[in-house]
């Protein structure tokens, strides 16, 4: 387990989102609320007292044809590569709007979890996540988080791990966490 260096943990969850994200794991995880922010992948490491690539942040895409969601969850220090996401996706790709993310994710922007979508996205993984032994991913709150592994963040989504962070020369949108 990763010690905690930074903002303090809160003993109960407070907010709703974080709560629904704990009820969908289930007691093999423990979503913890800080009290400061870990809307941005450098936030989320600073409150855990993490190294930055240790952050599972998620972003999410939609596709332009045909409107599918695209979940992406990358490691926190990677940009990522939209030609290799619309080469998996089959189509090209945008970044999300605050607006979607909300009523169609179902999560503010900063709090999107790699589960819990109103509707199942397209899910791509980063493949430099598996590098880390311990992961971190946003748990439907801007202050919550939840620690997992590479392998249990693929059994939980359904997906598998692709090499998707933007290589020199590549093109690179951030979407939104």
């Amino acid at each position: 387990m990763v010690e905690n260096t930074g903002a303090p943990i809160l003993r109960e969850l407070t907010d709703p989102g974080a709560s629904r994200i704990q009820s969908l794991l289930g007691p093999d995880f423990k979503v913890v609320e800080f009290s400061g922010s870990t809307h941005t992948a450098a936030d989320a490491a600073t409150a855990i007292g993490c190294d930055v690539t240790q952050i599972a942040k998620s972003l999410v895409f939609v596709t332009r044809k045909s409107s599918q969601t695209v979940l992406v969850v990358a490691s926190g220090s990677n940009r990522v590569d939209t030609k290799a996401i619309a080469l998996i996706a089959g189509e090209r790709v945008r970044a999300a709007d605050a607006a979607y993310i909300r009523d169609i994710c179902g999560f503010e922007p900063g709090a999107v979890s790699p589960v819990g979508f109103k509707v199942r996205p397209l899910t791509i993984l980063d493949a430099d996540l598996q590098a880390c032994d311990t992961i971190w991913a946003a748990a439907g709150s801007t202050k919550a988080v939840f620690a997992l592994t590479p392998m249990q963040l693929s059994e939980l989504t359904g997906a598998g791990f692709s090499d998707i962070a933007q290589r020199a020369g590549g093109e690179m949108d951030s979407g939104s966490t």
